[in-house]
């Protein structure tokens, strides 16, 4: 028990850390729930950091601790720590601002139970978690936009959340166990492999945003507070993606060819997203339809999990580089406006933030040496190793459209006059940016520290 207990050390602290930050939030110290939100983030990272290479499972196989898993804990944990600091620049001395603190580690915490999941409990728990949290967040702002986007958020996760658990029933019922590692069970047959995954896809792609599950994810982000748009873009999709990175290390294709059905949702979610952002005058919008088309280029790590290491190199580089840059897009549209409009002139109010946002636009594309291009140049090479050569060419495709969808913002920053005199950008804004602009060239240019 103790060894196993030592194993999960960094879900612990993350744990310990939400329900401490609720502590502090319950006696009235909005100011002591961040403080220990950030040292709980950090410790919990530092921990992980501190296992890295280790390959073993915990509480008799039902929870993984390896590369997805510990990676997970450190890109998720520094990303809650800038978006919390996000959420502070937006919702300083609102009511029960601690609140969402807490709520965004609890959302974490079911994120992390994800992406190490060994058990399909634990696929299920994480998704009820993150989907309470999540809900509870984009009200937050107690508008009829969020309360729109919270009730589209709660419906569409109950419904297809009851989906997945009926689905995964027939895994349950012909393996005899929980376990994942049971899907090599000779008995497992073709019609509860099909059912089993289908209804799996149907839960990881509404935490995911992956088409055609997306439909909360434009009407969600409108109506929430940015800080937790920026939220929804990351956490639960990296959760999402490596739990089903999980269950997909173990469901032999042999028995139901996964690889091409998790391979078409890609190509929808990627084009669906893409071509829609194009006509989008709202950015907050048009950032949600690109996490959309985002999550489609993620998923091709998923389709040769089984192939070999390139492929979890491939997810934890890309998870890394989309948790940055697409954080870095959020706080700059932040500060400026959800409008189009609003990015007008950026370029001569303030040059470094319109030279930031347009390098988070172009690492989201895919342009060397970012990041974005490293996590898309291995998950384009896994598609290839696979066999699925087609798959890295409609990826390519729709990075060039992408491409139109990103300029719709960066023209206006460098080529319109602005509407509005500068205005003073918040010291967190400021730190969130900077930080996010760094790592997004860091991750590009060191990509070589994070392989295996």
């Amino acid at each position: 028990m103790t060894n196993d207990l030592l194993l999960i050390l960094p879900q612990i602290v993350v744990l310990l850390t939400a329900i401490g930050s609720l502590v502090a939030e319950m006696m009235g110290s909005a100011r002591g729930s961040l403080w220990t939100l950030v040292i709980g983030m950090v410790a919990a990272s530092g921990v992980a950091v501190s296992k890295l290479g280790t390959v073993t499972t915990a509480f008799s196989n039902t929870f993984r601790v390896d590369y997805l898993s510990l990676w997970a804990v450190i890109m998720l944990c520094l990303t809650i720590l800038l978006i919390a600091v996000m959420a502070r620049s937006e919702l300083k001395d609102t009511y029960r601002e601690g609140t969402v603190y807490s709520l965004l580690i609890f959302s974490t915490l079911g994120a992390l139970l994800l992406a190490g999941a060994g058990d399909i409990m634990f696929i299920v728990l994480g998704i009820l978690i993150g989907t309470l949290a999540g809900t509870a967040l984009i009200a937050y702002a107690k508008t009829d936009r969020a309360t729109e986007g919270a009730f589209k958020y709660y419906i569409y996760g109950s419904v297809t959340s009851a989906v997945m658990l009926f689905g995964l029933t027939f895994w349950v019922g012909a393996t005899g166990t929980t376990y994942l590692s049971a899907l090599h069970d000779p008995g497992l047959g073709s019609a509860a492999a099909i059912f089993g995954f289908g209804a799996l896809l149907v839960g990881i792609g509404y935490a995911g945003s992956l088409v055609p599950f997306h439909f909360w994810t434009p009407d969600a982000f409108e109506g929430a507070p940015v800080s937790i748009a920026a939220y929804l873009s990351v956490v639960p999709k990296v959760g999402a993606v490596f739990g089903l990175a999980q269950v997909a290390r173990e469901l032999p294709a042999e028995v139901l060819n996964w690889p091409l059905v998790v391979a078409a949702v890609a190509v929808l979610s990627m084009t669906f997203g893409n071509v829609v952002a194009l006509w989008q005058d709202n950015v907050i919008r048009l950032l949600a339809y690109s996490t959309v088309a985002q999550a489609g280029y993620f998923i091709i790590g998923v389709v040769g999990i089984q192939q070999g290491g390139l492929a979890v190199n491939a997810l934890v580089v890309f998870g890394i580089a989309y948790a940055v840059m697409n954080t870095g897009a959020f706080v700059v549209t932040q500060s400026c406006g959800p409008r189009l409009r609003d990015f007008n002139g950026l370029g001569k109010r303030h040059p470094a933030m319109a030279v930031g946002m347009t390098i988070f636009l172009l690492s989201l594309v895919g342009v060397p040496p970012l990041a974005g291009f490293a996590g898309k140049f291995l998950l384009f090479g896994t598609a290839i190793g696979s066999g699925y050569t087609w798959l890295a060419v409609a990826a390519i495709i729709n990075s060039v459209i992408s491409l139109a969808v990103y300029l719709r913002i960066i023209i206006p920053m460098f080529f319109s006059e602005p509407e509005e005199a500068p205005a003073a950008v918040k010291p967190g804004i400021r730190f969130v940016w900077i930080t996010t602009f760094i790592l997004t060239i860091g991750v590009g240019l060191g990509l070589q520290w994070f392989l295996v």
